[in-house]
């Protein structure tokens, strides 16, 4: 079956919108869980601000310099609500790009780009803004909030480009096959929750090339749990927090010794 990324994203979050989707932690162990709702709420908004704040339009491309955090699973979505391609780079930035958004370690590369727009976000867990705002780059959470709650289904075409990353280029068809087989392959349904452990500043490619542990996720229904490796002397409280958050599936950087989850990918 042929579809795109943001159709099954409107699909997921119309079936039960206040089942959590992400759950994001950071080195210090702060949390953040967003509902799917409350994490759509933010795609809108990011939408909106594609559109109407920088002239987005389907075909173009928006280089995402980010790591695995809520916040880039809400651009990424953003970028297949409005028919753009999300362009990633292991090495910085990608050029060439109409729009540009990164993490502030790397704020210099996406001004370097070539990006008609520059967007710096600060990746606080509570969206807090960026503590400097270089010239020529704009804020994203306070940018962000100005904008409309609700962004109209764009007739995006899934045979478009969606995806570039790893020398490939993905349509939204292609995105979607992607996930559904991972999906299939982890045997994951909605009964699951999926811990990603990721380095903090690893690249969004730590999602998988074609990113098919996002894509699997929504099209599953399988809530995500973002957190870091645990350091040498913190592996009960990681274990800890894995079984507050009913984590049965885990992928990533796997902490040594038994664990109480089964390991995918």
């Amino acid at each position: 079956m042929s579809d795109s990324p943001a159709r099954l994203w409107r699909d997921l979050v119309s079936t039960d919108p206040s089942r959590p989707f992400v759950t994001s932690y950071d080195e210090l162990g702060d949390r953040i869980e967003l509902s799917r709702a409350t994490l759509d709420n933010w795609v809108s908004k990011t939408s909106n601000m594609l559109v109407d704040g920088f002239g987005t339009q389907p075909g173009d491309r928006v280089a995402l310099a980010l790591p695995p955090h809520w916040q880039s699973l809400a651009w990424l979505l953003s970028c297949w609500s409005v028919g753009a391609a999300a362009v990633l780079s292991a090495d910085g930035v990608a050029p060439g790009a109409e729009v540009a958004v990164a993490s502030p370690d790397r704020l210099e590369d996406a001004l370097d780009s070539g990006a008609e727009e520059v967007v710096g976000t600060s990746l606080d867990p509570l969206g807090l803004p960026l503590r400097e705002v270089p010239p020529m780059v704009t804020d994203y959470t306070v940018e962000v909030r100005g904008h409309g709650d609700h962004f109209p289904a764009y007739p995006v075409d899934p045979a478009e480009p969606a995806l570039e990353s790893a020398g490939r280029t993905l349509t939204g068809s292609e995105v979607v096959a992607a996930g559904r087989s991972l999906a299939r392959e982890w045997e994951l349904d909605a009964q699951d929750r999926l811990a990603v452990v990721v380095a903090p500043d690893a690249p969004l490619t730590a999602l998988g090339g074609e990113l098919a542990v996002l894509t699997a996720a929504v099209v599953s229904g399988v809530p995500l749990v973002l957190t870091p490796a645990p350091a040498e002397d913190g592996l009960q409280r990681f274990l800890d927090r894995m079984g507050t958050e009913r984590v049965s599936a885990l992928y990533g950087t796997e902490p040594a010794g038994e664990l109480p989850f089964r390991r995918v990918g």
